[in-house]
């Protein structure tokens, strides 16, 4: 499922909010609405000044709390209007949600085991990854296809969603979307069309994509 037409040279970034107080307390937030800390807007305005520098020609981002405040830092400096789309949230996590990670290896050890090793599991009792990437994948490629040639896209959503839709657009095999790794408050990834494709251009990223040069061009 890639859904590119060949040659056009999109690219889309694929944004993780800012920090919230969850994150530092190593709580699962899954789609519970948690606002950012003081820290996470601030690091929202650091990366809205980077990202202003692509010039992106749409914005769209997850409904929750954190992922509208963090938009909000990028469509105030471009003057873009922010689309809005529950497709785009954090994994429902179901009895996980609200644990830290301590809790969640006390009490669902076996089953935190299982997702580590790539197979599909309910996490508390909610989405599997394949869900998520089910929905969100198909909204990324919907706003993609409305950029120019050479266009760029800004994802602003939550680091499960962005992973599972990464491997989804890679046309990975779900049981390797681990392997792509988390990212970090405010950090991006971003996805380039070639010729076969979408292909990870830079991942887990806090300064602005530089081309590829030489042999691997």
């Amino acid at each position: 499922m890639n859904g590119t037409k060949g040659g056009r040279g999109r690219r889309v970034v694929l944004w993780r909010h800012g920090q919230t107080a969850w994150n530092l307390e190593r709580r699962f937030q899954g789609s519970t609405d948690i606002e950012l800390t003081e820290t996470g807007v601030a690091q929202a305005r650091r990366a809205a000044r980077l990202l202003a520098g692509l010039r992106p020609d749409a914005i769209i981002a997850s409904d929750l709390r954190r992922a509208r405040a963090t938009a909000g830092e990028l469509a105030a400096l471009t003057r873009l209007d922010v689309t809005h789309d529950a497709g785009l949230r954090e994994t429902y996590a179901g009895a996980w949600q609200g644990l830290t990670h301590d809790e969640i290896l006390a009490r669902y050890g076996a089953e935190y085991a299982a997702w580590k090793r790539g197979e599909p599991v309910r996490r508390g009792g909610g989405e599997l990854e394949t869900e998520v990437a089910d929905r969100a994948a198909p909204v990324v490629l919907r706003h993609a296809d409305k950029l120019p040639d050479e266009g760029t896209l800004v994802v602003v959503s939550h680091g499960g969603t962005i992973r599972t839709t990464i491997g989804r657009l890679l046309g990975l095999e779900s049981h390797h979307w681990e392997g792509l790794g988390g990212l970090s408050n405010c950090c991006w990834s971003v996805l380039g069309e070639g010729a076969r494709g979408w292909r990870l251009l830079e991942h887990n990223a806090g300064t602005l994509p530089e081309p590829v040069l030489g042999d691997d061009d």
